[in-house]
């Protein structure tokens, strides 16, 4: 089996990624004692896909696959989108981060609360792309809800009334807009 590259040094997303293509051979840049870590500094998820899935692809001459993926509010026209692990500064915690995304929605209504995950995915290999696009719709909840999952799970409600947080890593992989993204 080739073996494929995941190009994160997220380990929460590493271990979706695995769970997601559980038929493909899947090592981490950690597993390779590599610490990369490519900048994400483009203006949309593919682009940073792209540009962390070559640079790595280059650097460990193996085939690649790269993410990106944000939380976008429609009250806010889509923001966080592509700042999303960024918006609060590179050191904030992902509980601040949640707390200020609560904060700044605590006035708006249940209509108004509207957002969506975004996943872009790209595999590289042989200087060729697969791009994949998935979306999670729901909603931001009022508060923090669940154990499971990580990033903003617990304050991302779908339409069941169940945040993401809430649900199993099963039920997440089966919906998920990393999941839609890969296939």
């Amino acid at each position: 089996m080739k073996k494929i590259l995941i190009a994160s040094n997220n380990e929460s997303k590493i271990k979706e990624i695995r769970e997601i293509l559980k038929n493909y051979e899947l090592i981490s840049l950690e597993d390779i004692q590599c610490k990369i870590e490519v900048e994400e500094n483009q203006e949309t998820f593919e682009k940073n896909a792209k540009k962390k899935a070559i640079e790595i692809a280059k650097i460990t001459n193996m085939p690649c696959i790269a993410d990106d993926s944000g939380l976008c509010i429609e009250a806010f026209n889509g923001w966080p989108g592509i700042y999303t692990a960024r918006f609060l500064g590179k050191n904030a915690t992902q509980e601040e981060k949640n707390k200020a995304i609560l904060e700044k929605m605590k006035d708006l209504d249940d209509k108004s609360r509207k957002a969506k995950f975004v996943c872009t995915v790209a595999f590289y290999e042989n200087g060729k792309f697969t791009i994949g696009k998935g979306e999670l719709k729901g909603k931001i909840a009022k508060e923090p809800r669940g154990e499971n999952g990580f990033g903003y799970d617990p304050i991302f409600e779908l339409e069941s009334g169940k945040t993401y947080a809430e649900l199993t890593n099963k039920e997440k992989n089966e919906i998920s807009h990393r999941k839609k993204a890969c296939y």
